[in-house]
């Protein structure tokens, strides 16, 4: 069985939308990655670190997941980081109101022996420097490397992103991060500027409006299934990068044509995350329901034309 490594972090979240809000749950880029990549059947581990203050039931229901959780540090005389946000009623934009970095401040990962060689690599939203610090640790190239990052790290850590990306295979961004990261409006510009930095692949997420992936002069589109109600947006793009390396690992087929049904399995997976407060809906998701929300995918996707 291949093996995927996500990098990433475990986290507690406070969110407040117009439906409610929480107190500390789970949360972090690497739990929502893990949670998706496991609904196909893979071996996963996380290179993470949280404090003494991290349940351990926690753990224990990524590992019932076949998540290897052995790369995920535990310093015991300090805090999880904690991020708490409140969306609009939009639900398309958001306030950041509290960051604690915490263990996530001084982090320095640390890459499991039984991972070393594994087949593929996804980095999730972390400090371009994290995300090398994994790289320079594995000596021989997975099949495939994805990165997810953000518009904080291209205002802040550019030297460093831009060697991160030098290094990868997949970018995952959404729109406007795709045009601050090349400096052009337009999508198409965009995703071939971008490819010019290293990656083959460029995956641009629009949220409710689909999903794009380039490739060369391959161009294709996703939509986004239209739901009758969004619960709480956090971790959508988290759990849509899960689900494509997901798709990646369990077919071990990196040619374009695959890595579409990879980005409509992640739109898929992406489509249950926002049905619930945090990570709710994706502990619980079932099999059945994944291959149902699939089939109206299909359906919303294909038709018949004649061409004269």
């Amino acid at each position: 069985m291949s093996k995927l490594l996500i990098i990433g972090t475990v986290a507690f979240d406070a969110i407040e939308t117009p439906f409610g809000k929480t107190d500390k749950i789970l949360g972090g880029s690497a739990t929502y990655i893990s949670l998706s990549a496991a609904q196909f059947g893979i071996y996963s581990g996380i290179v993470s670190v949280v404090g003494g203050d991290f349940p351990k039931k926690y753990l224990e229901k990524l590992n019932k997941k076949n998540i290897n959780t052995d790369g995920i540090e535990i310093i015991e005389d300090e805090k999880t980081f904690f991020w708490s946000g409140k969306y609009h009623n939009d639900l398309n934009s958001r306030d950041t109101l509290i960051t604690d970095l915490n263990v996530l401040a001084n982090f320095k990962p640390i890459v499991q022996e039984n991972f070393i060689d594994t087949d593929y690599l996804i980095l999730g939203n972390l400090h371009p420097a994290v995300q090398m610090a994994v790289i320079k640790q594995i000596p021989v190239r997975p099949k495939l490397v994805v990165l997810d990052t953000m518009n904080f790290w291209m205002d802040n850590t550019w030297s460093e992103l831009m060697e991160v990306i030098a290094k990868i295979d997949v970018i995952t961004i959404n729109d406007e991060e795709a045009r601050q990261l090349s400096g052009e409006y337009s999508l198409v510009k965009a995703a071939q500027k971008i490819q010019e930095m290293g990656p083959k692949y460029v995956v641009i997420k629009k949220g409710e409006h689909g999903a794009l992936l380039f490739n060369g002069e391959n161009v294709f589109f996703a939509p986004a299934l239209p739901l009758e109600e969004v619960f709480d947006p956090t971790g959508a793009g988290d759990t849509f990068a899960g689900g494509f390396i997901g798709h990646i690992t369990k077919t071990g087929d990196i040619s374009f044509e695959n890595m579409k049904r990879a980005v409509i399995a992640g739109s898929n997976l992406a489509s249950f995350c926002v049905e619930k407060f945090g990570t709710e809906r994706m502990e619980y998701l079932t099999h059945e329901e994944i291959q149902k929300r699939l089939l109206q995918f299909k359906q919303l996707t294909q038709f018949d034309i004649e061409l004269s």
